[in-house]
């Protein structure tokens, strides 16, 4: 498989705000080479798409900026005029809120949240985040993606380095300490990284995406799951996202670690790094890797791009997904026409 991938946010981006837009975006990225496309759908407590569950559970069933709209459908039936495969992303995954103190999700459902050693909500980067130990959490997220399974034609589902995912903060709360001790006759270390207290949790995070590949597929045999995690091993003591082991249970079937470093030296050690580890040399075929392209002032350099693209290539790596869609129409499109002339020329979508 050949992945020439982009992410497309509700951030930073004004493609999403018409259906005029999203379809002038297809045609741009055909016309470029890309040939898949990862489109928000879970982000700040909203769906961008009219969603039935949380109408039910919360009273909001879309993103109050698309009503009377379905930005998914829109974006499904233009990707696949041009030729492109949709791989809708839940951007927050288990995250219920940024610097909002749970906001709407938590407001409704107090006992849905993380707690830190203290007792606190649990916060990591001004993120503040449901209990992803929690059953009922964990209903919620996969009936949140079964729902769009069901009701939508797509090509696979995407997460990242929110779902499946939980800073390793957290984990404090009554249930999950009662259940620790249920298992093990003592309460979890107050260090939150201590191993075995970190595989324990990583581990009821891995099985909860066991479970979510196999009721995917139980659907719709063919679709993809696509996960973004952090790099490894970091991705496992920071957000217990233990990666290795889903790629040796069969449970994801691409995968796209977020090699976000601003300079080449950076990208390729990275990149050095995974392809020598034995869970990836023997699924390289899975790995695309995640590229940062713009964020804040951030803008990669033309070069950068084209090194990192040739570099993966000629590491058996045959693709990569870029973050995100803005990067390249500043500069009067530099990016995407470098692209054009180069590597992604002759890769037309359709």
């Amino acid at each position: 498989m050949i992945l020439r991938g982009i992410w497309l946010t509700n951030v930073d981006s004004k493609v999403l705000h018409s259906r005029d837009n999203i379809a002038e975006a297809m045609d741009f990225l055909a016309e470029t080479g890309f040939n898949v496309v990862f489109p928000v759908v879970w982000n700040k407590a909203f769906t961008l798409y009219p969603s039935q569950l949380m109408q039910r559970i919360f009273g909001t069933k879309i993103d109050p900026q698309y009503k009377d709209r379905d930005p998914l459908a829109e974006v499904i039936i233009e990707a696949r005029r041009v030729g492109m495969k949709i791989i809708p992303w839940f951007e927050y995954g288990f995250v219920s809120s940024y610097k909002q103190n749970g906001g709407l999700l938590l407001a409704k459902k107090p006992e849905w949240a993380a707690r830190d050693c203290r007792g606190n909500l649990l916060v990591k980067n001004g993120f503040e985040w449901m209990n992803a130990l929690d059953e009922q959490v964990q209903n919620f997220l996969l009936d949140l993606v079964l729902e769009v399974v069901r009701n939508y034609d797509i090509d696979g589902i995407q997460g990242d380095d929110r779902m499946p995912a939980f800073p390793s903060e957290g984990g404090y709360d009554a249930k999950t300490v009662e259940r620790y001790r249920q298992q093990f006759s003592c309460h979890p270390p107050q260090n939150h990284k201590h191993h075995k207290w970190l595989q324990w949790r990583a581990d009821i995070l891995t099985n909860f995406l066991t479970r979510l590949h196999r009721e995917v597929k139980a659907i719709k045999p063919e679709l993809l799951v696509s996960m973004a995690p952090s790099f490894y091993k970091w991705s496992l003591n920071e957000y217990l996202q233990d990666y290795p082991t889903w790629i040796n249970q069969g449970i994801v079937d691409l995968i796209h670690p977020q090699l976000y470093r601003r300079d080449f030296a950076s990208y390729k050690s990275l990149v050095q790094q995974l392809v020598k580890q034995q869970f990836i040399c023997n699924h390289l075929s899975k790995v695309f890797p995640g590229i940062l392209i713009k964020v804040g002032s951030y803008r990669i350099s033309v070069d950068y791009l084209l090194e990192a693209i040739a570099y993966n290539r000629s590491v058996g790596i045959n693709g990569e997904v870029l973050f995100f869609y803005e990067g390249l129409r500043e500069n009067n499109d530099a990016l995407a026409k470098a692209l054009r002339m180069i590597p992604y020329s002759g890769f037309p979508a359709r």
